[in-house]
């Protein structure tokens, strides 16, 4: 019988090839499923996370992307250079000077914004907390931080930056408005705001002419960065028109300086001066005291800004015997030789009209009148008149209404209807007292009689200019007219001469050696704001001209409420005498050679 094999020691019965095939099947099966597992949970991280992006975090990654390739545009001011104001030699009153605006990029500037505003507050004089709020905005690229910074400051400011490593910080053209003479014509020319907006005078009154348009300059931004190819534009901006006055600015610089002195030396409240060629109306100085700096206005007091010889209104005094004097003359009523008997006080109505010194019975002429100031002597003479004739004159010299000159506020003053005259009324009237003017309106008045007997119609600006309400004024544009004959004018203008005489008249101390002056005092009452009656104070004034026989140039000085019991002889005569010499000189004006006229002053 045959036997079968046995298996060899230790090794284990082999088992048959088909239950081992499906072994290896499913060991392979074991493998894919563990892959599909984990393939499907890195499906589903991705999955989540996808939804994440998509869904939730969608607006922060936007805002993201936005803040690192930021696109936009950013628009800034170029600012365009103001006119300037010049006098009628083209010397600058007030004029644009290099300055520059501070900008800042809140993006660069964002990280470092405590130590920039500490920086910027310090060297600017501008608000740290305003400023740090700025730095910090990152919203967009472009900051005003301060505008109109004198260049010397800006680049002082830009060097501490630099030398700190601080960036963000930069400078553009932004002119500066300057005043070089300071307190020269300041009462004319105005100023600007902070702002560079104009507060008051011309700079307000002119602004159309002199603000010309601003330009801007527009580039495209992206990354926080410009754009080189970017969307970018500019608008050039388009400097201002000059203006120019008919001021001489020397001329108003010493005339103020007088004027100062006049008002301190005598304890008065405040003054006025006006300087006009006599031939054509120009002023060539227009002063008042007290004045400010233009270039610091808010130092002074509001009540200094203004021009008091344009805005405030007061009774001229005796100045306005020459108005009579010459309307009487020229209606043929009297003439300088006139004989008048002047009583030591003349009763009118319920009243005592008196005169400034005490007297006897005076027998003066019409001249000896004017020269030794004489209430009594200018009532009596004017008993002549109606007062509708009397009120035709002093209208027609331009009392009662604007002096034309096209400055908006000026006071008109006040001269009552006729109708409402008494006899005290056109008493006082006649020797300026219930009437009222401005400075600027009495110095074109007196002119007349220098400008034999036509009215010029004062002008300020040179040529011709616009203001904001459309008027078109200046010397091009003023009128003349005719209120009493040249040969009436003429003999005012001798009588004139008397009051500055060495021995006779009230005012020697406005005589010019070699020159023949004509000229007149004026002391008049104030109304007390208080009361509304005469309170003790006084207007004191002297208005002159000369050459008397060939006038080029008149002088008006006005000084309120001296304390030094002066009147317009002592204190106005000495400031004419001074004004007008200077004047003379200046403009090399010689004496004629003539001599003064040798009218009696007494009969």
């Amino acid at each position: 019988m045959t036997q079968g094999r046995r298996p060899a020691p230790g090794r284990p019965r082999s088992t048959s090839r088909a239950p081992r095939k499906r072994s290896l099947r499913g060991a392979s099966l074991l493998r894919l499923r563990v892959g599909f597992v984990l393939i499907a949970m890195v499906v589903s991280v991705f999955g989540a996370r996808l939804f994440q992006l998509q869904g939730i975090d969608a607006q922060a990654y936007a805002a993201k992307a936005e803040a690192n390739q930021a696109t936009g545009l950013v628009t800034h001011t170029l600012p365009a250079t103001r006119g300037s104001i010049v006098d009628r030699t083209g010397m600058p009153l007030a004029e644009s000077v290099d300055g520059k605006m501070i900008t800042a990029d809140p993006t660069m500037t964002h990280d470092h914004a405590q130590e920039i505003a500490k920086v910027l507050a310090g060297r600017l004089d501008i608000d740290y907390f305003e400023t740090l709020d700025k730095l910090r905005q990152t919203d967009t690229q472009f900051r005003y931080i301060a505008r109109r910074v004198p260049a010397a400051q800006a680049n002082d400011v830009m060097a501490e930056l630099e030398a700190r490593g601080l960036e963000g910080i930069a400078t553009d053209p932004d002119p500066v408005r300057d005043y070089p003479a300071h307190d020269v014509a300041a009462n004319l020319l105005g100023f600007l705001g902070t702002d560079g907006k104009p507060l008051a005078g011309f700079e307000r009154l002119f602004n159309a002419m002199l603000d010309g348009a601003d330009g801007s300059a527009t580039y495209e931004t992206g990354a926080g960065n410009r754009i080189p190819l970017g969307d970018n534009s500019v608008i050039p901006p388009q400097a201002g028109e000059d203006l120019m006055l008919t001021i001489d600015r020397d001329v108003q610089w010493y005339t103020q300086r007088v004027l100062r002195q006049a008002v301190q030396a005598s304890g008065g409240e405040s003054g006025a001066a006006v300087v006009m060629d006599s031939r054509t109306g120009e002023v060539l100085a227009l002063a008042d005291h007290p004045t400010f700096d233009a270039n610091k206005p808010l130092v002074s007091p509001e009540s200094d800004l203004g021009s008091r010889a344009l805005y405030d209104v007061y009774e001229p005094g005796s100045v306005q015997k020459v108005l009579t004097a010459a309307s009487l003359i020229d209606a043929g009523k009297v003439t300088p030789e006139t004989e008048i008997v002047v009583p030591p006080e003349l009763p009118r109505s319920d009243r005592v009209i008196h005169d400034y010194w005490d007297h006897g019975r005076l027998r003066l002429t019409l001249t000896g009148v004017i020269a030794k100031s004489s209430n009594i002597g200018t009532v009596l003479a004017a008993d002549e008149f109606s007062p509708k004739e009397l009120h035709s004159y002093l209208a027609g010299f331009g009392l009662g209404k604007k002096s034309g000159v096209g400055i908006p506020g000026e006071a008109a003053g006040l001269l009552p209807p006729w109708r409402d005259w008494s006899q005290l009324r056109q008493d006082t009237i006649s020797f300026g007292q219930g009437v009222s003017v401005n400075a600027l309106q009495m110095a074109t008045a007196v002119n007349t009689i220098a400008n034999g007997g036509v009215l010029i119609e004062p002008s300020l600006v040179k040529g011709s200019a616009t203001t904001k309400k459309g008027k078109v004024v200046g010397s091009a544009t003023t009128d003349a007219r005719r209120v009493i004959s040249e040969q009436a004018a003429q003999m005012t203008t001798e009588m004139m001469e008397a009051v500055t005489d060495p021995e006779e008249g009230t005012a020697p101390a406005a005589a010019i050696e070699g020159y023949r002056v004509a000229g007149k005092t004026g002391t008049a009452q104030r109304v007390g704001e208080d009361c509304g009656c005469y309170d003790g104070t006084f207007t004191v004034s002297f208005a002159g001209f000369a050459p008397a026989d060939d006038p080029r140039f008149l002088v008006y000085v006005v000084v309120q409420d001296p304390k030094n019991g002066g009147g317009g002889g002592s204190i106005g005569g000495p400031a004419f005498h001074k004004i007008m010499t200077y004047l003379l000189q200046k403009y090399a004006v010689p004496p004629t050679g003539s001599a003064p006229p040798d009218t009696p002053l007494e009969w």
